[in-house]
């Protein structure tokens, strides 16, 4: 066999191949050159420095917001009490706030409140602990609940909107709330002149009824009522888990009535927290209640089994029932995305941790919420804030009415003026129906089978 011929299975034409040479002894192309091979790695992504700067650096992670100590009470003496107002008007009134003790304080009372129903479930406060103040606010609280059952809403609109009637449930509150202080024993040398503060507070927890709305920034001001009982000694550190695990759950049974019958809308079309259209502070307690228990995980929010068998018990479960049964299709994933991605946390310790960090940033941390935020003798502001409203002239009340308002939009303090007629500007939302008036409308219309929420066609 002569040796140009390749053995046998060997591929004729592949491998390298010998470059021909000259008779100089240079290489010399053949007669078809290959191009040139790009250098394929230096044009690649350098995918992993992008990851580097998506990644947060160590040290740079927001920590856990700490609970700081409970500010010793207020001498009354001291206290120049005066109705509630609006003091943040500026980014710079902000900025003062939250350097304040008042700031300080509003942090304090709330952790603590948390804190106070850690691994606690709702059965485990007993009846020996209802001291006379609590057991007054769980009448207020339903005194209220049967003005509200005796304020039938105005049926003939149809409208998914609020209905109207809800100011004059508002009136019938405002009108009784003589009544309902009277019921609280408030200390007879300051009682006159701490009314005015209380009865702001709790007027301004059941809604706005300019705007026919609720939101979380209401639920705060109930808990701002309940601190200034406390600041007035009548709610002593004992009393928390009474006031977190039982009138918390019977104002949240009253102010779903509230929606249920008034379709009021969110406040705000896309929620200041994401959580839920109307309240915060059930997840934020429902989340300590659970932050060591033996069998609920996070994801158990996802079965309805354990919703209906623990919702009685823990508020967290409690409200995504609640959630779940006034929506119009079904899965946390489709209704409330920001519920359904925190149940992907590996424990309960991980979410009470970024529920503090949401109350902190995301309420206390935004002008366009807390510009709302009310100031009197009690929860007062610093001397400096609210320079601006000397400035500016006073509203009457025809235009306080219909909704005039100066407030802040964004972050660097852009103003507008509230007209109800031309709709509202995005630091209060886009007129909405809320989603609940859309199920109970379509239960009354017999649309969803019995009460039945109706699947996405791909879940």
């Amino acid at each position: 066999m002569s040796s140009s011929t390749p053995p046998a299975g060997a591929a004729v034409g592949t491998g390298p191949q010998p470059e021909s040479t000259s008779t100089s002894g240079k290489p010399s192309p053949g007669p078809n050159p290959a191009p040139s091979i790009p250098n394929l790695l230096a044009r690649k992504p350098k995918l992993d420095e992008a990851r580097r700067r998506r990644q947060p650096e160590s040290g740079s992670l927001q920590p856990v917001p700490e609970t700081p100590p409970l500010p010793p009470l207020p001498d009354l003496s001291t206290v120049k009490f005066q109705t509630p107002t609006r003091r943040i008007l500026t980014p710079q009134d902000h900025k003062l706030f939250l350097a304040s003790p008042t700031y300080t304080l509003v942090v304090s009372f709330i952790f603590h409140l948390s804190e106070s129903v850690a691994d606690k479930p709702i059965s485990s406060v007993s009846a020996s602990t209802v001291t006379p103040t609590v057991q007054a606010l769980l009448d207020i609280l339903t005194e209220i609940e049967e003005l509200c059952r005796s304020t039938p809403p105005d049926e003939t609109t149809g409208s998914r909107f609020g209905n109207k009637t809800f100011r004059t449930f508002l009136d019938k509150v405002k009108s009784r709330t003589p009544h309902f202080l009277s019921l609280l024993n408030l200390p007879p040398q300051h009682a006159n002149d701490a009314s005015p503060e209380l009865s702001t507070y709790l007027h301004h927890s059941f809604g706005n009824a300019t705007r026919i709305d609720y939101g979380s920034g209401h639920e705060l001001n109930f808990f701002l009522f309940l601190l200034c009982l406390r600041l007035l000694s009548l709610l002593p550190e004992p009393t928390f888990p009474s006031l977190v695990l039982l009138v918390f759950p019977k104002y949240l049974e009253l102010m779903r009535l509230v929606q249920l019958t008034y379709y009021l809308e969110p406040a705000g079309s896309h929620g200041v927290w994401g959580l839920d259209d109307y309240q915060f502070l059930p997840f934020l307690f429902g989340a300590s209640q659970l932050l060591h228990h033996g069998f609920l995980t996070p994801k158990s929010i996802h079965q309805t089994l354990s919703l209906e068998q623990f919702g009685p018990e823990y508020l967290y479960h409690n409200q995504v029932a609640f959630v779940n049964s006034t929506k119009t299709v079904q899965g946390l994933r489709w209704h409330s995305p920001m519920l359904d991605d925190i149940s992907a946390a590996k424990s309960w310790t991980k979410i009470e941790g970024g529920m503090r960090k949401m109350f902190v940033n995301e309420v206390l941390g935004k002008l366009p919420v807390m510009q709302h935020f009310l100031f009197g003798g009690l929860i007062p502001a610093t001397e400096e804030m609210g320079k601006l409203a000397e400035e500016q002239p006073e509203l009457t009340e025809e235009e306080i009415e219909n909704g005039k308002l100066v407030i802040f939009d964004d972050t660097e303090g852009k103003r507008h003026v509230h007209q109800q007629a031309v709709g509202w500007g995005d630091c209060c939302g886009i007129k909405v129906p809320s989603s609940l008036a859309a199920a109970e409308e379509m239960r009354k219309r017999g649309v969803m089978g019995g009460g039945q929420l109706r699947r996405i066609p791909f879940d």
